[in-house]
């Protein structure tokens, strides 16, 4: 499993499209994002641009587990983008924070049993500023307890920065 975290924009996805399509033929994008509105129309498309037609694409906002254990015998490489979003998902379906982080762990016992490689994005969103709102700060605290869970599992941990891949675990 290679864990891709970094800041808005910081080159995340492109780092980890351009990893699976120089390593692996047969790709599969697992996207927790919802088109709720026009903007996420327009970054949804292109994503969908950036992949290319050789990607097959799952949408899928919070069963992402089940997703994984549907497909991951039929493809080289899931690639997760992104794991902050999913975690957005859950906190917006369910208010209970222990509910959210046992999802956390059965994702994480998901991607260990699989027998495919994974690439997850997530968003390092504890260095910056706090939050006012309690939902907010809620939401800091939870994405930095499952991107800790998920390093833990992962392989590799590569952080982005300024679209310069910085390796903190494994080796490029």
């Amino acid at each position: 499993m290679i864990l891709i975290t970094g800041g808005c924009r910081s080159g995340k996805s492109r780092y980890a499209l351009d990893y699976a399509n120089r390593h692996f033929s047969s790709k599969l994008y697992l996207a927790t994002g919802e088109v709720l509105d026009e903007e996420m129309a327009r970054r949804v498309e292109i994503h969908r641009r950036a992949r290319g037609p050789e990607w097959q694409t799952i949408e899928e906002p919070i069963e992402v587990g089940d997703r994984i254990v549907q497909h991951g015998h039929k493809v080289e490489v899931i690639l997760l983008d992104c794991l902050t979003l999913w975690l957005s998902n859950l906190l917006l379906k369910w208010d209970h924070e222990s509910k959210i982080l046992t999802e956390v762990e059965k994702l994480t016992k998901t991607i260990r049993q699989s027998q495919t490689t994974l690439i997850i994005v997530t968003n390092e969103v504890g260095m910056g500023i706090v939050p006012v709102e309690p939902l907010g700060r809620r939401f800091r605290d939870l994405s930095g307890i499952a991107n800790q869970r998920m390093a833990e599992a992962a392989d590799t941990v590569i952080f982005m920065v300024s679209g310069i891949p910085m390796f903190l675990k494994g080796a490029e």
